[in-house]
């Protein structure tokens, strides 16, 4: 059984211990989770002179241009930038998009840039265009720390020069906007020394707002869920179990619905086990008739100096086989190549 359909069953155990055997609730050194890892032969001019090469080769050295990319962190790739305009007078973002194509593109661009301008990019994708991407939405405003938001809302403002709250009001509404935007504020208590008469009494509102009452107070479930840090909504839902005989996660599915739903649903998730949800995103993204690729390709950027080792141990736990594998299944070529890279030599 996944581990999220235990937690929807109202399996609740303790936290999730971390691969060091500790407590991952407990303050310690953070250990490195993440799958790329700076080379430490790193010269920023020989990359970008090994670049504008493998631009320049007839047909593309694309192998040269993953082994490059794929093998430094993004903040040696930032100097490679750097070298290469300064070396070649040229950019690399525009050498490269007038040389690669399709997925291979998008993952060699995405590693460009950092970490939130990457986001800030993403986020204006999922609004722009036919159609909204609300999943992609509350994927990365509700796993994104408080400094993690504030600075892809300053990339954000840099790139498309306005406010990434305009851009929310002008493309979503209702209680969905109102969550959003509460995420945006990137003052989720991420304290970690926990309250457990808050959490009693947070439990207890939960619990007259939705599953004792006819009817829902969205309100109450937005409020609690979009302001409190994950180690805190954790000691909620314990609470919770003692006034339920659902687990919260059920009631939560029971109580609301669309993209409300989804949005809130997934600060529990990722309150509970956040290399689960990306776990279960990148599953559903390659499941099914036609891979997410988007999806596919931001989860495995932007998590690979994170915590892209624990999705891929998540992954085999939940579903019987790598990441690997189904990223084998799910794609070809040289973009297969760079993903495969950027989840790391290990096997898992």
């Amino acid at each position: 059984m996944s581990f999220f359909q235990k937690l929807f069953k109202g399996i609740i155990d303790d936290k999730p211990k971390d691969n060091s055997g500790k407590d991952s609730s407990k303050g310690s050194s953070t250990p490195y989770y993440g799958t790329v890892r700076p080379d430490p032969n790193f010269n920023a001019s020989r990359d970008a002179a090994a670049l504008q090469k493998a631009i320049e080769t007839k047909g593309v050295d694309e192998n040269a241009i993953t082994e490059i990319l794929a093998r430094r962190t993004n903040a040696q790739r930032q100097e490679i930038k750097a070298a290469f305009q300064q070396d070649t007078g040229k950019d690399l973002v525009k050498a490269l998009s007038s040389v690669l194509k399709s997925n291979y593109e998008h993952v060699a661009l995405a590693l460009l840039m950092t970490p939130a301008q990457y986001d800030a990019h993403e986020l204006r994708h999922a609004m722009k265009g036919l159609g909204t991407k609300e999943k992609a939405l509350n994927e990365i405003l509700g796993t994104r720390s408080n400094q993690e938001i504030a600075k892809l809302k300053t990339a954000f403002k840099d790139a498309y020069g306005e406010e990434l709250e305009h851009d929310i009001r002008g493309d979503i509404s209702g209680h969905f906007e109102t969550a959003l935007l509460a995420l945006c504020k990137g003052t989720r208590n991420e304290d970690r020394d926990l309250d457990d008469g808050l959490a009693k009494s947070e439990a207890k509102s939960l619990y007259e707002a939705g599953e004792k009452k006819l009817g829902t107070v969205d309100s109450v479930f937005i409020h609690i869920l979009t302001s409190r840090g994950d180690a805190q909504l954790c000691k909620i839902f314990k609470q919770y179990e003692k006034l339920s005989s659902e687990g919260f996660a059920k009631v939560l599915m029971h109580e609301l619905s669309g993209d409300l739903e989804d949005c809130l649903l997934t600060l529990v998730k990722a309150a509970w086990n956040k290399p689960a949800y990306f776990a279960e995103r990148l599953h559903l993204a390659m499941k099914g008739l036609g891979a997410d690729h988007n999806t596919l390709i931001r989860i495995v950027v932007s998590r690979s100096e994170v915590d892209l080792q624990k999705i891929l141990q998540e992954y085999k736990r939940m579903y019987g086989k790598t990441l690997q594998q189904d990223i084998l299944a799910e794609t070809k070529g040289d973009y297969e190549k760079i993903l495969l890279v950027l989840c790391g030599d290990q096997k898992v």
